[in-house]
């Protein structure tokens, strides 16, 4: 199924309205921008010396340090749910019940539990059965558990996108369908779905904000520790909301980069998998 059949090309209105909405919604947005720089400058939010500590080299370490863990935990994360959701999507495309049925439901369930009541399981009650994990962990595992869902339907849509005749041929010249689906099948499918990928990484780095509630050194709680201990509450945390704003705009703008240079077909055809 491609993505033509799912959606129709919008028409000469329907672009018309497309664009007032674009503009309208721009309008709000700058207005409300606006509204709240004015009522910053009225309260002395924007006085230079509350900004002053942000042109100092400690600060920008501390923040960041805390940066350089928000990746450590994301980059540990997306390599361990990618791993678990690649073994999901072959569970769910395997033709044996067994293996295919608890795999679609790990995948259905996980898929609607919220990351955060994951990470209150593993803070509070994963420690009354003697598993109190370190705190490093303590944010890795309940991301992994929640991710590699999503990556396992990333990684099933590539692998339905990849032709029949591919596996067929490789089956034809001797090889074992393990053997077929590691070299043939899913390099292909791993091509077709980096931008997908990239785009549930950049999802994943944002949700290792939830860091703080188990105390994890990451970017949002180290913004929360020094907005306490200097005062610049405000300051603090539209400094950290920049830095999450660089760095989510640079992620998404590659996975777009790598959208754009797969051909059109190919794009079509992974939508409709």
């Amino acid at each position: 199924m491609s993505g033509t059949a799912l959606f129709d090309e919008p028409g000469p209105k329907a672009r018309r309205r497309v664009r007032i909405a674009t503009v309208l919604g721009t309008l709000a947005a700058v207005a409300l921008v606006a509204l709240a720089v004015r009522q910053f400058a009225a309260n002395g939010q924007l006085d230079p010396v509350r900004w002053q500590p942000y042109t100092t080299w400690p600060m920008w370490r501390y923040l960041l340090t805390g940066l350089w863990s928000t990746f450590l935990a994301a980059v540990v994360s997306a390599a361990l749910s990618m791993a678990l959701g690649l073994l999901l999507a072959l569970g769910r495309l395997s033709p044996r019940p067994w293996v295919s049925r608890p795999a679609a439901a790990y995948v259905e369930v996980v898929r609607v539990i919220p990351a955060l009541l994951l990470v209150y399981v593993v803070l509070f009650a994963l420690p009354r059965y003697g598993m109190d994990l370190p705190l490093f962990w303590k944010l890795v595992v309940p991301l992994t558990v929640s991710n590699a869902a999503a990556f396992a339907e990333i990684f099933r849509a590539g692998i339905n996108a990849v032709e029949r005749g591919q596996m067929e041929a490789g089956l034809a010249v001797g090889l074992t369908r393990f053997r077929a689906m590691r070299l043939i099948v899913l390099p292909q499918a791993a091509r077709r779905v980096l931008p997908s990928i990239v785009s549930q990484s950049v999802g994943l780095l944002k949700d290792t904000s939830l860091g703080f509630v188990v105390s994890y050194g990451e970017l949002l709680y180290s913004g929360k520790v020094l907005a306490a201990f200097n005062g610049l509450l405000i300051q603090t945390y539209l400094v950290v909301a920049l830095i999450y704003f660089v760095v989510n705009v640079s992620l998404s703008k590659l996975a777009r980069t790598l959208e754009a240079r797969q051909p059109v077909t190919l794009r079509r055809r992974t939508a409709g998998a």
